[in-house]
């Protein structure tokens, strides 16, 4: 079986980025779960669906939906969205669907499917306890909710996005105890998984002490 590295971690703690420099510095591809989760909310709302919908209701929707990730792309019935899914909506939307038994179900196969064509760096909610839970490497990032807060409103504004920033920390929050409390698979770090806090660290900083964990483990 091909190997992966899994990290799992609050919305805004840079999973995404670090998972990408890992992927490139191990020859590894790298596995966006959040994007997916995000693809398949636009598609559900898409169908006329929200908050309120059932599992039943979303189950039936995503009959017709195809979601899948290519060379950094997120494509949905062959579209590429991967710009798109980064909306606030697409992102407030995936927190709230990712609650749903049928979304994890329908998105589960997929993610692990990956992993037989490549190795992989995956990050998500519960790539640690419930998709990778054998990974080789597992990781817990995390970082103040207000650290959380500025990086995501500078992120957004760069891409054209007017928000602000203490709404930004209130959602993080809201998001934060929706994703931990939930029923089915919640934000949670596992027990063998190394806990990374980023708050006041470098990208490089948080890149490179990662890196030489995996080294060390590997050598």
């Amino acid at each position: 079986m091909n190997r992966v590295i899994a990290i799992d971690g609050p919305s805004g703690a840079g999973k995404s980025t670090i998972a990408r420099l890992l992927a490139d510095a191990l020859g590894y591809q790298y596995l966006d779960t959040g994007a997916l989760y995000r693809a398949v909310a636009i598609s559900l709302l898409r169908a006329g669906l929200n908050e309120d919908a059932s599992d039943s209701e979303i189950a039936s929707a995503l009959e017709d939906a195809l979601v899948s990730f290519r060379g950094g792309k997120v494509f949905l019935n062959h579209k590429d969205i991967s710009q798109e899914i980064r909306s606030p909506e697409a992102s407030h939307y995936a927190s709230v669907f990712s609650a749903c038994r049928a979304v994890r179900e329908f998105l589960l196969d997929i993610q692990r499917e990956a992993l037989h064509h490549a190795n992989l760096v995956a990050e998500g909610r519960d790539m640690t306890t419930v998709v990778f839970p054998y990974a080789s490497g597992k990781f817990y990032l995390d970082a103040s909710a207000e650290e959380r807060a500025r990086r995501r409103t500078l992120e957004l504004r760069a891409k054209g996005y007017d928000v602000d920033e203490e709404e930004m920390r209130l959602d993080i929050l809201e998001r934060d105890a929706r994703d931990s409390g939930r029923d089915i698979a919640p934000l949670r770090k596992a027990e063998d998984a190394v806990l990374i806090d980023s708050t006041g660290l470098s990208v490089e900083d948080v890149f490179r002490k990662i890196l030489g964990i995996i080294r060390e483990v590997s050598a």
